[in-house]
């Protein structure tokens, strides 16, 4: 099976092994329909530090029935009586969607979105977007996923709700048009409890589908979002909110502005923290290592000519002297001259010629 390390979009953004976790703030429909608050959300998200925004696109009468969208919708979180304009109340004219493209990236983030429907995808591929996310609820939607693959244009798939064979449907379907995909490892409870994330299904498909795996998280909380980028997803995908208060089901499982920027800043110090791959000591740590850790001394006054034995040694601090990880090869030498109380032993002041070649350099 071909391998794909990593996707690269037109932008020049490269998303996969080797490169930056891209950090995705789902703005989705957080913005309650309102322009000025999405827009508010872009500045927010670019302030936090993330790479890209995402958004949603519905049309009702592609998504719902007409019983669907007839059906009564009553409740706190409700936007309007039937479900089909409760939706329709949240939703961004493409127009607007055009405005929030263009302002997102005037700040340097890549704009994207997923659509729920064809009209949707009709209209967002309108924007000359340059990434496209399928959402979970349609990763078996094959008839709409031949449509996202036919684009050719760089996709996200997420995969909550599914199981492998409905991933293999999906994948098998984009891969007959192109590569350029990643997918997103996702539990679609709203929020997800932290026992039911299950990081460690990252390295399960990547091997299964030897292409690039990010996160999206639902849980409240940011640890494991931390946790997933240190095991190596390429994209952590977030939530977004201005208010956690704010009427609507999935703001309690969504990242407020701050919650956010302290995201994106334990990213990144995880990343510096997995730069280096094997064990190594560095200068800062040997200048440590001459303050911080022993050396032999002697216990007590001695003559020249004495046999050192354990009770003649002790350590103490700085390392000026033979390393205690020398003792035994101290214990049992001869003293060439006469030493003092708490002087640190040197080589030269014991006869064990094989200890000194080999020990001098490390002493």
């Amino acid at each position: 099976m071909k391998q794909i390390q990593s996707v690269t979009l037109r932008s020049g953004v490269t998303i996969g092994q080797g490169h930056p976790c891209f950090i995705v703030a789902e703005i989705g429909n957080n913005h309650q329909g309102e322009f000025d608050v999405a827009k508010q959300m872009v500045d927010e998200a670019a302030a936090a530090g993330v790479q890209a925004v995402k958004f949603q696109k519905r049309d009702m009468e592609a998504l719902l029935t007409r019983e669907g969208r007839a059906a009564a919708y009553s409740g706190r979180n409700s936007f309007g009586p039937t479900y089909g304009e409760h939706r329709n109340a949240l939703e961004l004219s493409i127009e607007q969607m055009a405005e929030l493209k263009e302002y997102s990236e005037s700040k340097g983030l890549v704009f994207f979105a997923s659509a729920w429907d064809d009209p949707s995808l009709h209209q967002l591929l309108g924007l000359d977007v340059e990434l496209l996310k399928i959402s979970s609820a349609e990763l078996v939607n094959v008839p709409l996923v031949r449509k996202y693959a036919a684009a050719n244009i760089p996709i996200i798939l997420s995969t909550g709700m599914s199981s492998l064979e409905d991933i293999d449907v999906s994948l098998a379907e984009i891969r007959g048009f192109h590569d350029d995909i990643i997918l997103l490892h996702c539990n679609s409870c709203y929020p997800c409890p932290e026992e039911q994330i299950g990081l460690p299904v990252m390295d399960g498909l990547r091997e299964r589908y030897g292409i690039p795996v990010g996160y999206s998280g639902h849980e409240q909380g940011i640890g494991p979002s931390v946790g997933a980028a240190a095991l190596g997803a390429c994209v952590v995908e977030r939530h977004f909110t201005l208010d956690k208060s704010l009427k609507g089901t999935d703001h309690q499982a969504s990242l407020e502005p701050s919650e956010l920027a302290q995201m994106v800043t334990m990213i990144r110090e995880v990343e510096k923290a997995m730069c280096v791959k094997g064990k190594k000591v560095f200068a800062e740590e040997q200048a440590a290592s001459k303050k911080l850790r022993k050396c032999i001394v002697f216990s007590r006054d001695l003559p020249a000519g004495h046999v050192l034995t354990e009770a003649d040694l002790t350590t103490r601090c700085p390392r000026v002297g033979v390393s205690p990880v020398h003792w035994d090869e101290v214990v049992g030498s001869t003293l060439t001259k006469s030493v003092k109380h708490e002087e640190p032993v040197q080589w030269e002041t014991v006869t064990a010629p094989e200890v000194a070649c080999a020990g001098a350099a490390s002493s």
